[in-house]
């Protein structure tokens, strides 16, 4: 992940779901291209935010099991009301589904009771090192790097 949508977890229940929000501020760097009159949070940014959601939430199931976790599907994407600075977007995920490999979470974004983002999610997990053995140390910098992220990230 080069940058993080997240800015903090408020509630976690494993195997289940997770809250959290995204503060949007003006010193976003996007911003400044989307729109430069009317600066809104890019749609795409919205789903990625419902992703990253998803990708904490199947982590803390699998207590880290995995160092990878990516966006396989999306479905049912549907925006709501543009997002501006100085507003937050609560982020809330479910988990619907798991499979060999990959978990299904239904996914949405709301500012002040109105619907920012909605869309059903599949993400999939795995470790570099099951491709290639020597990535195993890779694996263990990235789970490490993950946990730290994590206990910076949730409320106590």
């Amino acid at each position: 992940m080069r940058f993080n949508l997240i800015d903090r977890i408020v509630e976690v229940h494993p195997g289940q779901s997770l809250q959290a929000v995204k503060n949007l501020t003006l010193g976003e760097e996007y911003l400044a291209d989307h729109f430069p009159t009317f600066p809104v949070m890019p749609g795409v940014l919205m789903l990625e935010t419902l992703v990253e959601a998803g990708a904490w939430l199947l982590r803390v199931s699998d207590d880290f099991a995995s160092s990878v976790v990516v966006l396989r599907e999306a479905k049912g994407i549907k925006y709501g009301t543009f997002m501006e600075p100085g507003r937050q977007m609560r982020v809330t995920v479910e988990l619907t589904e798991r499979g060999e490999g990959t978990a299904s979470f239904k996914g949405k974004g709301e500012m002040e009771g109105q619907s920012t983002v909605s869309a059903r999610l599949t993400l999939a997990h795995y470790n570099l090192r099951d491709r290639d053995p020597s990535r195993q140390a890779a694996d263990e910098r990235m789970i490490r790097h993950f946990r730290e992220l994590y206990g910076m990230l949730r409320l106590p």
